[in-house]
């Protein structure tokens, strides 16, 4: 008998592309430039100008830069079309603790295109870049971080982008991304963040930040920004932010804007999740996101497993996502609220409800303390068409406002309310 194809939710196929999880070795990124070997120095000195020589001299025949044994440090690289980067396990690149070595220039941030700091790696315009090896590239975010909060504390309502910090990685406008294998860690700002890309996978990867003492603010692991045909599997993330989170603009024409655009076709599966604030968030700066499945994921800590954060000087659409086989903990398993961070509606005053809608639930096995936290406020959003069946989740508040989503078809949810760590007899089956 034919096996049966998968499917997205809304029925388009799922390509062969998402099944091949290949991971690069060095012997097949072509020629190598060995940093070391092109005298390189990695004294603790910053090397941009050197490394960036090294570049530009693979960039003539293509090849791969490879970070062998030591720590190189720079500031902002650019990679060509045809070159590469790996780094080896007792290697790592990492990132200038002097903004002055990141030059502004155009670039996209927070669903923004502006004038800002690039990143510590700034792909452009290519087909086929890689990042491989089990090296680690490194932000040496601490001083970032010191002087953000540090801002916060003089200035509550300063923006992510008034403390000035730097990326670890960025790639836009490309196709046939692979990343593969290193761990990115201590990012100043966002960790990895793909923009306007297609065809793109994160295989094996490790992103950490730290979430206690010093947090590293807003370093989410991985930002996907107007992207199509993107799987993350097999990855490890820990970041004082969101694990995965959706962007793609934000204001009251976001919709119309040219350099905007929607998420769609996006496979997170197999993966494990340390400390975050979402495990999969839509938005904050977010306009159309579709076909998203999220599976066979684990969930040590975090405070929100589904976040979907509509934004009221915003149009949003979010539809046809599948979560399925996911157990573990978080403060809240699904949270729905409107989010009003540096809210501005230009002086727009018809500005379209948002949706989302077309969400299937399923499979879940989940410790929380909040199960249902979403707020009903069709002025600003309606929520239609979610179907949560066999799930099993223990909470302090096992409250289920059903009539906050039209069409809402539950089975086999069983919801078992507990009380200062300690579980009760108080048992709803829905």
């Amino acid at each position: 008998m034919e096996k049966k194809k998968e499917v997205f939710p809304d029925g388009t196929p799922v390509s062969e592309w998402f099944k091949d999880k290949h991971v690069p070795q060095l012997s097949e990124m072509g020629r190598q430039y060995v940093l070391k070997d092109y005298g390189v120095p990695c004294d603790g000195t910053v090397q941009t100008e050197a490394i960036q020589k090294v570049i530009d001299e693979a960039g003539k025949e293509g090849g791969v830069i490879v970070v062998s044994k030591g720590t190189y440090v720079s500031g902002a690289l650019d990679f060509p079309q045809g070159v590469s980067l790996y780094v080896a396990e007792d290697g790592i690149l990492k990132g200038s603790e002097n903004i002055s070595d990141f030059p502004i220039r155009k670039t996209r941030i927070e669903g923004q295109n502006c004038l800002y700091f690039p990143a510590l790696i700034n792909v452009s315009h290519t087909a086929g870049f890689t990042i491989a090896g089990n090296g680690v590239i490194d932000g040496n975010g601490t001083k970032y971080w010191q002087g953000f909060w540090l801002r916060r504390t003089w200035n509550p309502e300063c923006t992510n982008k008034d403390e000035q910090r730097p990326r670890l990685l960025y790639i836009e406008d490309s196709s046939d991304v692979t990343i593969s294998g290193v761990t990115f860690q201590n990012s100043p700002f966002w960790t990895t963040h793909i923009c306007r890309c297609h065809h793109v996978k994160y295989i094996g990867c490790r992103m950490v930040s730290p979430h206690e003492g010093i947090r590293g603010p807003s370093t989410d692991a991985i930002d996907i920004d107007a992207c199509s045909d993107v799987l993350v599997t097999d990855c490890y993330m820990d970041v004082n932010d969101d694990a995965v989170a959706f962007k793609g603009g934000k204001g009251p024409w976001a919709d119309e804007d040219p350099g905007n655009g929607a998420n769609e076709r996006i496979i997170i599966e197999n993966c494990v999740y340390g400390f975050c604030h979402g495990c999969l968030t839509f938005g904050s700066e977010s306009v159309h996101d579709r076909n998203i499945i999220f599976r066979n994921i684990e969930v040590q800590t975090g405070y929100n497993l589904l976040w979907l954060k509509f934004r009221p000087d915003t149009p949003q659409k979010y539809e046809y996502v599948l979560m399925e086989n996911v157990h573990g903990r978080a403060a809240h398993f699904l949270n729905i609220n409107p989010w009003r961070q540096f809210f501005d509606l230009q002086g727009r005053k018809d500005l379209p409800v948002s949706l989302g809608e077309h969400f299937t639930i399923r499979n879940c096995t989940f410790d929380c303390d909040i199960f249902f936290n979403v707020k009903c406020d069709e002025t600003q959003y309606i929520l239609s068409d979610y179907v949560m069946e066999d799930l099993a989740v223990s909470a302090a508040d096992i409250s289920f406002e059903k009539e906050a989503i039209r069409n809402l078809k539950t089975e086999g949810i069983v919801l078992r309310k507990k009380q200062e760590k300690e579980y009760t007899d108080a048992v709803t089956t829905l």
